[in-house]
């Protein structure tokens, strides 16, 4: 997943969470209070205190004394967002195959996509994705808002 971080100067730190060290997700999972599992859940759901542990974690490499309790993201509604990336969407795409039933597989997973496509970093990994799994016919371009 990444988590990125833009501030009212328009650039933007992002931060995958596939670079994050051991102890780095350790002091996350410290940080926020549940295991690596409900952090990236909670990723998932946009939780702030999740974005804000990674954020956090990263930037402790250059500064050692950041302490969490005081680390703040003002205006974390318009500035912090997490997305998936490829792997994240296969793992997707690979639990809904293996839970549909054959006769409504196609549908499963086309409830799926505008969420997939939402969540998603990069959009075109979610059709990669479905051509990778047989299902390219299922491959649309819907209007799906940025946020």
């Amino acid at each position: 997943m990444i988590v990125t971080y833009e501030p009212a100067d328009g650039t933007a730190e992002q931060v995958s969470t596939d670079d994050l060290s051991a102890i780095e997700s350790a002091s996350i999972e410290e940080a926020v209070g549940a295991s690596w599992r409900e952090v990236e859940d909670r990723l998932r759901a946009q939780d702030p205190t999740a974005m804000r542990a990674v954020l956090w974690a990263v930037r402790k490499r250059d500064q050692a004394d950041l302490v969490f309790s005081t680390f703040d993201v003002p205006g974390w509604r318009r500035r912090l967002k997490v997305r998936i990336e490829r792997p994240e969407i296969d793992d997707v795409l690979d639990n809904i195959l293996a839970e549909a039933l054959a006769a409504s597989e196609d549908a499963a997973i086309d409830a799926m996509l505008p969420h997939l496509r939402k969540l998603a970093h990069d959009r075109a990994d979610v059709d990669a994705a479905l051509a990778a799994l047989g299902k390219g016919h299922l491959v649309k371009a819907p209007a799906v808002s940025e946020d």
